[in-house]
């Protein structure tokens, strides 16, 4: 039996993970800080191939003691997939978001990165054809104003995808990417906006009605993103993973000219260097 574990998993992007691995038959090691979320998941898929606990990714021992206590019950001990997903957002002016945010910001979508792949690299050696998986984001294709830390994390991950994937060839460990623009997740509405007195601006159903419905940034739906984990498990090739897959495109243009895209995001987004 595939296992795969999973941080970030008791909402969005993460959730959809662990519900379609599981379907599939994969032994699931679902984490989160919101104990709640994980409670819902585990009504939903019951406890035959789920494993849940609440973990705070930023600490060291407690991921560490979540890998291995979840992955003594694999066959050999051993790790199939790491998903590093959980993240979280600040948004604003970069002068306006309080360093002690900001700093979280990093402490969550990268540093904890660093510690799943340090954490997750024994199981996966043990495993022959094992994945490390990382969720980055559109913001990690070219530099996004108003999320200027998070789009700086998410690039920080992307590197380390790029750099691991050459160095752990040695051990017999793939490692992956995906990108995702606007996904449907409780991240969108959940952010708050510092620029805009720290208010979350929409409630979810004023952000899905607003939200575009085509074209590179139109709203996708979380299990998007599951798909394309899935799909990265099958495919050992590609590195990094759209969603959609018109994203790429913007790595491509920026790699020509990186002012032109500049020029084209201040375009694209109505209002952007506005005070709110």
């Amino acid at each position: 039996m595939k296992s795969v574990f999973i941080t970030g998993a008791g909402s969005g992007m993460g959730r959809e993970g662990a519900k379609l691995f599981h379907s599939n038959g994969w032994r699931v090691g679902a984490v989160d800080r919101n104990d709640d979320g994980l409670a819902t998941l585990g009504r939903e898929l019951g406890d035959e191939r789920l494993w849940t606990r609440a973990v705070d990714v930023t600490d060291k021992a407690a991921l560490d003691g979540a890998l291995a206590d979840f992955c003594a019950g694999n066959a050999g001990g051993g790790l199939d997939m790491m998903w590093n997903n959980a993240g979280i957002g600040e948004s604003g002016w970069y002068e306006d978001v309080p360093h002690e945010a900001a700093m979280r910001v990093v402490e969550v979508n990268f540093k904890a990165v660093l510690t799943g792949a340090y954490s997750s690299l024994p199981y996966l050696k043990k495993t022959p054809g094992s994945l490390m998986f990382s969720t980055s984001s559109s913001s990690a294709t070219y530099g996004m104003p108003r999320i200027a830390v998070y789009s700086s994390t998410k690039h920080a991950v992307k590197g380390l995808t790029e750099a691991l994937s050459v160095e752990w060839q040695r051990h017999g460990v793939r490692v992956a990417d995906v990108l995702p623009g606007l996904i449907d997740t409780p991240i969108l509405t959940s952010t708050r906006n510092h620029s805009g007195g720290g208010e979350v601006p929409q409630s979810p159903e004023e952000f899905r009605a607003a939200a575009p419905k085509k074209g590179l940034f139109r709203l996708m739906p979380a299990d998007s993103v599951a798909q394309a984990a899935w799909q990265a498990y099958h495919h050992p090739k590609r590195l990094h993973w759209y969603v959609p897959k018109s994203i790429r495109w913007i790595d491509l243009l920026k790699g020509l000219s990186p002012e032109l895209v500049r020029g084209r995001i201040v375009k694209s987004l109505p209002g952007l260097m506005s005070d709110r």
